[in-house]
């Protein structure tokens, strides 16, 4: 007898599900016991993935909450990919519709930024530009180019203190946040990601850039909510942290 495989997976990722009938083990006898057996284990590892993942999260919520939150959310979403380090990229969008986790209205910009953290870990090394790239550009060029940023750079952009609260929440001595909006940029200049709180107007920069906006049109862009915007800062920022890997400007 086959087992039917949607059957087999739903069973899989939820306990009060019967084991598949049809299932033997390796003497012809129903593998009751030992799906159930493996049925765990698989939930554990995948629970694991997610702690290790979120750690910010588990700390806030607590590691009991987060093992109860985290059950839920494998039986939703089950891994789409046999890459254990993918298994998450939706989480943040589970916790913002989490509705016993509402009150903590933070909580999934602080999930977004470690699985930005996580992404730019693993994403592509790449070559950075030279300074001179930007340099040796009249302004009308600069204005009209593109400018290509990193795969390891992300952009998280929160009405929260999304840096403040993750840095307080794992790191000994880190200030405690106060209630203002924070867009961080996320880089890995060398082996490991870091964050930087950016200045007003940058998120939107940077996010444009990332659109495929001009310069010009990213810089327009970004005044609209940041009259006072550090163009002049925000672009050595990406050049001392390697983000920018070319400059496309116009012929």
């Amino acid at each position: 007898m086959t087992v039917d495989q949607d059957q087999f997976h739903d069973a899989l990722l939820d306990n009060t599900r019967p084991v598949p009938s049809g299932l033997r083990d390796g003497q012809d006898r129903p593998a009751g016991a030992r799906f159930s057996v493996y049925r765990n284990n698989v939930a554990v590892s995948l629970t694991e993935a997610l702690e290790v993942s979120f750690p910010a999260v588990v700390k806030l919520i607590g590691p009991e909450n987060f093992k109860r939150v985290a059950g839920l959310f494998l039986r939703q979403h089950p891994p789409t990919s046999p890459m254990i380090m993918y298994y998450g990229a939706n989480f943040s969008d589970f916790l913002e519709k989490f509705e016993p986790l509402q009150h903590l209205g933070y909580l999934a910009d602080v999930a977004r930024l470690e699985q930005a953290l996580r992404e730019s870990y693993h994403a592509a090394d790449s070559t950075p530009v030279a300074p001179a790239a930007l340099s040796g550009l009249s302004d009308e060029k600069l204005s009209a180019s593109r400018i290509i940023l990193a795969p390891t750079l992300r952009v998280v952009r929160s009405s929260w203190p999304v840096h403040a609260i993750w840095s307080y929440t794992l790191e000994d001595g880190a200030p405690k946040p106060h209630d203002v909006a924070q867009d961080v940029l996320v880089t890995r200049p060398a082996y490991d990601p870091t964050c930087h709180v950016l200045s007003s107007g940058g998120g939107a920069f940077v996010s444009a850039l990332m659109s495929g906006a001009t310069m010009e049109d990213a810089f327009e862009i970004a005044v609209k909510d940041a009259p006072d915007l550090d163009l002049a800062g925000l672009l050595t920022l990406l050049l001392d942290t390697s983000s920018i890997t070319e400059v496309q400007a116009e012929d």
